[in-house]
């Protein structure tokens, strides 16, 4: 395996950040630094470390789906001693972790891997993976407020990228709208709407590129089938293995 596709799916970066640090001379291949960025390693044999720790490689490639509910944090700890949502796992394989934020006080598909590759891309914007969101928010929004989310609004001095808004309904002074973006910013669609105006009363996450919550309950998981893992890796510009 190539040493960057090896950094990767350990997580480490993506397969070119992967050589960039292959390049600063960070990694060692049994004890030796390298970089030259073709260099080849056995995951059976060679001890690679980047910086002085160890990494390895997960024992098999694992991928969920959870259906948080709200008041669950997307963390592997919390010092607040709040609910989380990994919890809901049982058995949940070594090296598992929650893909992309969502906050406490949302609820929705949340994508859980040791796949490190796969998670860095999908939550790094360069892919452009859509993330959908159906939110139920305060007031009637405007055709102009609907073109400025879909233009982009300012957050922390930067301009979002453009998104897209569907209405759903709109009935007594709520709106219920599907939002599509592929940022991932803290808090970044309740963020959108309340610069426009509209506080989000209610939000969930339906899919994350071609994955779909579907019917399952709250509090739910369930493994990604073969076709689902399939059709993900695919819109990432990754290889079916």
């Amino acid at each position: 395996m190539r040493l960057n596709r090896y950094l990767a799916r350990a997580g480490i970066a993506s397969r070119r950040g992967a050589d960039d640090v292959i390049a600063a001379g960070r990694v060692t291949v049994n004890g030796s630094a390298v970089t030259e960025l073709g260099t080849v390693v056995d995951p059976e044999r060679d001890a690679v470390e980047v910086d002085g720790n160890p990494v390895t490689l997960p024992e098999s490639l694992t991928y969920l789906i959870l259906n948080k509910p709200c008041g669950h944090v997307v963390t592997m700890s919390d010092p607040q001693g709040r609910p989380i949502a990994t919890d809901l796992i049982p058995n949940a394989p070594p090296g598992i972790v929650p893909v992309g934020r969502l906050d406490a006080t949302s609820d929705g598909l949340l994508l859980l891997t040791n796949d490190g590759e796969l998670a860095y891309r999908v939550t790094h914007p360069s892919f452009e993976l859509d993330k959908v969101y159906e939110v139920v928010a305060r007031g009637v929004l405007t055709p102009s407020e609907r073109a400025a989310l879909e233009t982009g609004v300012e957050l922390d001095g930067r301009t979002t990228a453009p998104a897209r808004v569907e209405v759903l309904s709109t009935e007594h002074h709520l709106t219920r709208a599907r939002i599509t973006i592929h940022e991932g910013r803290k808090r970044q669609v309740r963020r959108m709407l309340e610069t426009v105006g509209h506080p989000v009363k209610a939000l969930t996450r339906v899919r994350v590129g071609p994955i779909e919550l579907g019917d399952l309950r709250p509090g739910s998981s369930r493994r990604l089938t073969e076709e689902e893992v399939r059709t993900l890796r695919a819109a990432l510009g990754l290889d079916a293995s």
